[in-house]
């Protein structure tokens, strides 16, 4: 089968995800594709018109969230999938705020998004639409970047978020003992472990029950 654009991203995706972007080189990439390195330079400049090409894969499964009839719908359709494909794309995030993602499946997914938000009610001009649509960006990169941190902490201590926390346990106690710091000892001693999901589908709605309605001023 020949070689193309769409299946050298879908190749350097697949090695993405096992090893993640420290792991992934033009020479594993031509290894898994049975050619040469330099047959890649053929189609692919260098490496960031590569991660663009692998981004833009990604995002070509989250423009499937599609349009709905209410804009809600179509936001919150689009974000939860953009979490999901983070999970199952970890490296995905480590790209995500730190340059343009301008493919067309990731311009599709901007447009949809934008034109969704341009109908919520408290959006009533172009300058209410650029704070909502960078609002909900920062809560998507934020939330996502802070979610796969954890689940990699996880993975390279073997432990669970919670008992992570707890292998702290001598310093932190000492310094909440202090009495100085009652509002975080109160999260770390009464808090509950939330549920991943659960929580970003709660901030979600928040962020957009503020896009809502018109700030106080």
């Amino acid at each position: 089968m020949p070689l193309s654009r769409a299946k050298i991203a879908a190749t350097a995706i697949r090695i993405a995800d096992a090893h993640g972007l420290e792991g992934l080189s033009v020479r594993k990439i031509a290894k898994e594709l049975g050619v040469g390195p330099m047959r890649l330079y053929d189609y692919v400049i260098n490496r960031s018109e590569l991660l663009d090409l692998m981004v833009d894969a990604v995002y070509a499964r989250i423009a499937e969230a599609g349009q709905h009839s209410e804009w809600r719908a179509t936001v919150l359709a689009i974000v939860h999938r953009t979490r999901d494909a983070a999970l199952d794309h970890e490296w995905f995030v480590d790209l995500l705020g730190t340059r343009p993602h301008l493919g067309p499946h990731a311009l599709a997914v901007g447009e949809s998004t934008a034109a969704a938000l341009s109908q919520a009610p408290g959006v009533r001009g172009i300058d209410d639409l650029q704070r909502a649509v960078g609002a909900l960006n920062a809560f998507i990169v934020g939330a996502l970047r802070s979610e796969i941190t954890e689940r990699r902490t996880a993975r390279s201590t073997g432990t669970d978020v919670s008992a992570w926390q707890a292998a702290l346990g001598p310093y932190l106690t000492r310094m909440l003992e202090t009495g100085r710091y009652p509002t975080v000892a109160r999260l770390v001693i009464d808090g509950a472990h939330l549920n991943a999901e659960e929580t970003f589908h709660h901030n979600l709605i928040t962020i957009l029950d503020g896009i809502t309605s018109r700030p106080h001023t």
